[in-house]
């Protein structure tokens, strides 16, 4: 999917996606790279929100990394990464921001608020990718949750804000609820994810969750996987 200002989003599979910035040196961040296929390439940047398989897959890395590649991720994910060679490993909690250049990643909290395959006591995250002009939100494996009402000042202010959200119920937010939270963050695209797998949920719940988005008057579209 093309973007404003020379950038490029791909959908991976899964929770994951590649950023590619064309503006100058060209410089491509992976995220949560799960099941990729081998034509996606090599990543300057991956970000990984959890410890999950599904979210830190090392034979996936490995496919997308490249000599210098850094990995930017919470420190419980650290004895998995040091297996991988020739990367960089920056770590990252909820609350802070790392800068590249003129990138800025932004970790923020990422938790279930009534089960328990993600509490907010593991410190896990998602991620806000600030690139001049347009700012993206990865939520990582959450449920709709009182830190991301803070985010509601990025969107419709001339920024291109755009949210990739866990649609799947189960193990995260359900379609009606990620619809929910980007009505209140104000979104100007929002884009469904964690389904399709065969880990937890389908086409259908992408399809709901745009459905309802469109509803609301919000912006959505589904991504078909590269």
């Amino acid at each position: 999917m093309e973007l404003k200002n020379g950038l490029q989003l791909d959908f991976l599979g899964h929770s994951g996606f590649l950023i590619t910035i064309k503006n100058g040196n060209e410089k491509r961040i992976a995220i949560d790279p799960y099941n990729v296929s081998p034509s996606v390439g090599n990543a300057d940047f991956i970000l990984i929100t959890h410890s999950h398989y599904d979210h830190c897959s090392i034979k996936d890395i490995e496919k997308v990394k490249k000599l210098g590649t850094v990995i930017i991720c919470p420190a419980d994910v650290q004895s998995k990464i040091t297996k991988i060679k020739d990367i960089k490993m920056e770590l990252i909690e909820a609350g802070e921001e790392i800068t590249i250049g003129s990138m800025k990643i932004e970790a923020l909290p990422a938790y279930n608020t009534d089960k328990e395959f993600h509490t907010k006591k593991d410190q896990w995250v998602g991620y806000l990718i600030k690139l001049k002009e347009t700012i993206i939100y990865h939520a990582g494996d959450s449920d709709k949750i009182p830190e991301m009402e803070r985010l509601s000042g990025y969107g419709k202010h001339g920024n291109n804000f755009i949210a990739l959200l866990p649609v799947s119920g189960k193990y995260v937010m359900d379609a009606e609820q990620a619809a929910e939270v980007a009505s209140i963050i104000g979104v100007d695209l929002a884009i469904p994810m964690h389904y399709g797998s065969g880990v937890a949920g389908t086409i259908e719940d992408a399809k709901t969750f745009v459905e309802i988005c469109k509803q609301e008057g919000i912006r959505a579209e589904i991504l078909e996987k590269v």
